[in-house]
């Protein structure tokens, strides 16, 4: 009996080795996969999907971006010895239309400012585009820039008849005859299929594309910015004839 009590001690201890050593493998092999070379790698692959999408030389600014269905997004900016990412920004990917890189000083207090335009889409009859400026002096952050269509909508009234649109800005009215045939007139005078920005004598300028049909525009709604009350704001709104 003693032996083979003996015998049963022994086998129950085996087995309890066994089982331990089934354990300490099984907690063993996640922390390997863990601490192991995948995440490193991972990372550079997603760090060479970028590519540079525009650059100024003169001005140190570099801009990067990753592509995907014709749209470059997740964008990534190195200016001089600053570097930062835009995650929500998008542009369209035709050479063409790459985004625009101007270091200007456009709010007038002696220190160059980081504009950077970029393009949403294009076609026949459309432009569409947005502008970020960055005070580079105020620990370089974005300043808001007052959406041009809202602008349009608080100080621009048309009316639209047959043969020709009245433009009122303020105590100012435009007049504008076309020719257009009745199936394809608008509803009434359409402001913002093209919207376009550039800096021109150190100001900040915004073109709203003004239309009385699908591919009939007569001018543009000119909005010049001016830094105010720590926003671009509108400083002028004028109409303009398309010559």
């Amino acid at each position: 009996m003693k032996k083979i009590w003996l015998l049963l001690v022994l086998l129950f201890l085996l087995v309890g080795c066994m089982n331990n050593n089934k354990t300490t493998s099984k907690q063993e092999i996640p922390n390997m996969e863990k601490s192991g070379t995948n995440e490193p790698q991972n990372e550079l692959v997603k760090e060479e999907d970028y590519q540079v999408v525009a650059s100024s030389n003169e001005e140190d600014v570099t801009i990067y971006a990753k592509e995907m269905d014709g749209l470059y997004y997740n964008f990534k900016i190195d200016y001089k010895d600053i570097s930062f990412k835009e995650p929500f920004w998008m542009n369209v990917t035709n050479p063409s239309y790459a985004p625009q890189i101007i270091v200007e000083d456009i709010d007038g207090n002696g220190t160059e400012e980081l504009i950077i335009i970029l393009t949403l889409g294009y076609g026949t009859g459309t432009l569409k585009q947005e502008v970020h400026v960055y005070h580079i002096e105020n620990n370089f952050s974005e300043v808001l820039v007052d959406n041009p269509m809202a602008i349009v909508f608080k100080n621009v009234k048309a009316t639209l008849l047959p043969n020709e649109a009245k433009i009122s800005i303020a105590d100012k009215q435009v007049t504008v005859d076309f020719e257009v045939e009745p199936e394809y007139l608008n509803n009434e005078v359409g402001f913002g299929g093209i919207i376009n920005y550039y800096v021109k004598d150190n100001q900040l300028i915004a073109n709203i594309g003004t239309q009385v049909s699908p591919a009939g525009f007569i001018g543009n709604v000119v909005i010049k910015y001016e830094y105010r009350d720590k926003m671009y704001q509108a400083k002028s709104i004028e109409f303009q004839t398309i010559e």
